[in-house]
């Protein structure tokens, strides 16, 4: 042999053998594991493993079982941002034998899902899924609970699984063929077929591949995804693949068809999301996200996505009564850096004299006053763009009748009575300061007395009043320059 063709099959040894540890060490244990690109920081969500540990399984359906879930999640990446996992094992009363944010790696994870024992006791699986709820609640990535059972005494579930599935929860289950199988089929997830398995347990081995392919389709992240669109902006977001290995990413990003709007930024490897603005309104755009380490090749990302129609202010206007002789005005969308000023014109209708107020760029709303009674106005909101364009809405107010102005007016929060000498009543108040002419007092005094009343000052938060029988109702109101506002009553009876 040549020594050129032994350097040859020295150099393949080496390779074969660098191989061989990179995956020993990667899987956490002894075995060479072939672990597929399609798994691999393929996906980002919770996965609960939901495990019958209670007497009616038997020792080595129980070994099995924690097997099989060990296996089925190996070739997962661990941690935020990638997959969590935990055990909750159903037994008299449940119990977390880890919960999501433990184990970020698999060394850890599959360590502590060998080293799992059996409960025993009886199958409380209605209070292990209660249990679950509280486990399975970040809305901002998909859920998947895994239930591992034997089918014997499965309770009340399908409330229980019926919330689950109500917070975003996609429910698989395994059965070991003991079980209730039309129960299962009303509890697992759409589609059935692929998201619940009764098999033996001697080849649960068998649904490995399947039941993880079924998870990953759940649970496969969307790389990139604009989110929070808008006429002239959105929001890329994608999953840090470069958090922990160094890199950059290289993002491009055009409106599809127009070569001038191309732009390009370089953003660094702690980055998950990025801003675009200035986008044109009403308009397709690409953009390729490229992650680069020389730690490891990456796919290019893509995403299409179309801007909202430009929305010019006021796009919403809307009015708001504060009595008789005023009312608010407010619009929308505040656009200060686009319009120079806002204008807002109102006249009564049909030929009442047109007012004009001019309103800065940074306000959205003003407050009307000197109007009259009872009287519908014809407002008119414009805005002046720094461009040159104009826009404008138009809505109709009504004043109020002064009996109506009354009744939303402040009233009165508290009034009490108390004792005082030479057979007088000390009448106390509080009440708003705001536009407060003064306040009303009015007294029953019973038999044939009759009733009687003053007119106090706005500064008044007191008085006296001389010779009150039993039984007597003193009322106070509130005076405001608009009218009254509701009174408040008290009797003389509880002194």
């Amino acid at each position: 042999m040549k020594p050129m063709d032994i350097f040859k099959r020295m150099k393949t040894s080496i390779l074969l053998v660098c191989l061989f540890l990179w995956a020993t060490f990667q899987s956490g244990n002894l075995q060479v594991v072939d672990l597929p690109d399609s798994v691999l920081n393929c996906c980002e969500g919770d996965i609960l493993l939901l495990l019958d540990s209670s007497g009616s399984v038997a020792n080595y359906e129980f070994s099995q079982l924690r097997g099989f879930i060990a296996e089925l999640v190996r070739p997962f990446t661990l941690g935020r941002g990638h997959v969590r996992v935990g055990l909750l094992q159903v037994g008299t009363e449940p119990n977390l034998e880890f919960g999501l944010d433990v184990h970020s790696n698999q060394r850890s994870l599959q360590k502590a899902l060998l080293a799992a024992t059996q409960l025993h006791g009886s199958t409380n699986t209605e209070a292990a899924l209660q249990v679950a709820r509280q486990i399975l609640t970040d809305t901002r990535v998909p859920k998947v609970m895994l239930w591992l059972t034997d089918g014997v005494e499965l309770g009340e579930v399908e409330e229980p699984i019926a919330q689950l599935k109500a917070q975003g929860v996609s429910v698989l289950i395994v059965s070991t063929v003991h079980g209730n199988f039309q129960v299962l089929q009303r509890a697992v997830s759409p589609p059935v077929e692929s998201h619940l398995y009764s098999v033996d347990i001697d080849n649960i081995d068998i649904i490995t591949d399947e039941m993880r392919a079924a998870i990953i389709r759940i649970i496969r992240a969307e790389r990139l995804r604009a989110i929070d669109v808008t006429s002239h902006s959105a929001l890329l977001q994608w999953r840090p693949v470069l958090s922990t290995i160094g890199g950059y990413y290289e993002l491009w990003y055009n409106a599809i068809g127009n070569a001038q709007t191309q732009a390009r930024r370089i953003l660094p490897e702690e980055s998950s999301s990025v801003k675009l603005t200035k986008l044109l309104p009403e308009t397709t755009y690409s953009a390729f996200l490229q992650p680069e380490s020389n730690r490891g090749l990456f796919n290019t990302l893509t995403v299409s996505f179309t801007t909202l129609p430009e929305v010019l202010s006021p796009a919403v206007v809307s009015v708001t009564p504060f009595g008789p002789r005023q009312t608010r005005v407010s619009w929308g969308p505040l656009q200060p850096s686009l319009v120079e000023r806002y204008t807002v014109e109102y006249g009564a209708i049909p030929s009442g004299t047109p007012h004009t107020v001019i309103v800065q760029s940074h306000q959205n709303s003003i407050v009307l006053t000197d109007l009259e009674r009872g009287t519908e106005y014809l407002v008119t909101v414009s805005a002046f763009y720094k461009n040159g364009k104009q826009a404008a809405m138009s809505v109709k107010a009504c004043t109020q009748e002064e009996a109506a102005a009354a009744a939303t007016l402040p009233a009165l929060p508290d009034l009490q009575l108390a004792s005082a000498t030479n057979n007088e009543v000390q009448v106390e108040w509080k009440a708003a300061q705001q536009n407060l002419r003064g306040f009303w007092l009015r007294w029953d005094k019973g038999g044939t007395h009759g009733t009687s009343s003053t007119y106090l000052p706005p500064s008044s938060r007191s008085t006296r009043l001389p010779h009150l029988g039993s039984n007597t109702r003193i009322c106070i109101s509130p005076l405001y320059s608009s009218g009254r506002g509701e009174g408040i009553c008290c009797s003389t009876d509880n002194l």
